[in-house]
């Protein structure tokens, strides 16, 4: 089926008891005991978070899908089913609570982490050990949106017997199919454009194969309990219905506003895969069918004119987080903390679903008034 069909469908079925198209939301955190049924306690297992997961694994083409409280309990789940002594390869731009997990609780534990430029090639052959089981894929990259080679990456990994896993939040399964380039296991923080609206906290992992590493995640889901709650599985289905035509939105809205920054006076670069300067343009092109909803802008007069730009708009809200169908903006080094090695000058952007000329208006006149402050 097209993704379109899966998006409505998957996972779902109508209620047997009483018809309903809409699924029931099913609160109750335990279940008479009956193996027909298959139910027993809802950190275990629950009848939304069954037809959720059947749904992320058809969507990324999986064969298991394992749903988790939040994207960054889905990441932990996927580094502790590794050994203390087993080496990660990582990218050093990426989400910033990704760094967090590997530095503050997992290197203590005992994981090896070499945190490379995952875009050069023979910096990530170079850090290959004969420990290394995991190399972390995130593409486009958070802040900078830097394109990783997710083939090229893969078949190193496969090389040295190590898994490719892949962070899709940012491309999702419409616009990035992990799988078709070489990577076993995907990784996506829902909260942001598979919910779509900024009302649900939640993240998914979803193997390629029902392998002995799937099989480990599942059992840190079930025995950590760092489980999603049923009507986060309930809004997550209602939110991927509609994820076709909002990602076509958020991309289209994106293309023209990163076009329009990439000519304005006060912007020194953009940072969107979609331009044809962009350094992993054609990558871009060969791995994904549309450049995503995100794009990060550095301002031309620096640091303190980009954080003055901020309270003078008045669509785009000033928050954290991303894939809503509102525009947001933030300062990513403040966001980051002291430690961050994002630009001072830059500013992060996702781009909502409002009118793009709209979009374009506020950043002038938010601009426009900067410059008049002065």
């Amino acid at each position: 089926m097209h993704f379109e069909t899966l998006a409505i469908h998957a996972g779902r079925q109508v209620d047997l008891a009483t018809g309903a198209i809409a699924p029931p939301l099913y609160l109750s955190t335990t279940f008479q005991q009956d193996p027909d049924r298959g139910y027993e306690y809802t950190r275990m297992d629950n009848p939304n978070r069954a037809m959720l997961e059947r749904c992320l694994a058809a969507l990324e083409g999986g064969e298991a899908a394992i749903a988790f409280s939040s994207g960054s309990a889905a990441t932990t789940s996927v580094l502790q089913a590794l050994a203390p002594g087993d080496h990660v390869i990582a990218p050093n731009d990426a989400y910033t609570g990704t760094t967090a997990i590997l530095r503050s609780l997992l290197q203590p534990w005992g994981l090896q982490v070499s945190f490379v430029d995952l875009t050069d090639l023979d910096a990530v052959q170079e850090a290959v050990q004969p420990n290394t089981r995991l190399i972390w894929v995130e593409t486009p990259s958070n802040p900078m949106l830097k394109v990783t080679d997710i083939a090229a990456v893969a078949a190193i990994a496969h090389n040295a017997e190590a898994l490719c896993v892949c962070d899709n939040t940012w491309a999702t399964p419409l616009l990035q199919r992990s799988f078709d380039f070489g990577a076993d296991i995907v990784v996506h923080s829902t909260t942001k454009y598979l919910g779509g609206h900024s009302d649900l906290l939640g993240g998914a992992v979803i193997a390629k194969t029902e392998s002995a590493m799937a099989q480990r995640i599942r059992q840190i889901q079930a025995t950590g309990g760092a489980v999603p709650a049923p009507f986060d599985c309930w809004l997550l289905l209602r939110g991927i219905q509609s994820l076709p035509y909002r990602m076509r939105g958020h991309c289209d809205n994106a293309r023209k506003l990163a076009t329009w920054l990439s000519q304005h006076p006060q912007v020194s670069t953009v940072h969107y895969p979609g331009l044809t300067d962009h350094s992993g343009h054609a990558i871009a092109q060969k791995q994904m069918t549309d450049f995503g909803g995100m794009l990060s802008v550095q301002i031309r007069a620096g640091k303190a004119q980009a954080i003055a730009l901020l309270p003078h708009l008045k669509l785009f809200h000033r928050a954290t987080s991303l894939g809503g169908v509102e525009s947001l903006i933030e300062h990513r080094a403040t966001t980051e903390g002291p430690d961050t090695t994002t630009p001072d000058d830059l500013l992060r952007i996702s781009v909502g679903l409002e009118h793009v000329d709209d979009l374009m208006a506020d950043l002038a006149q938010g601009f426009e008034r900067v410059v008049n402050d002065e």
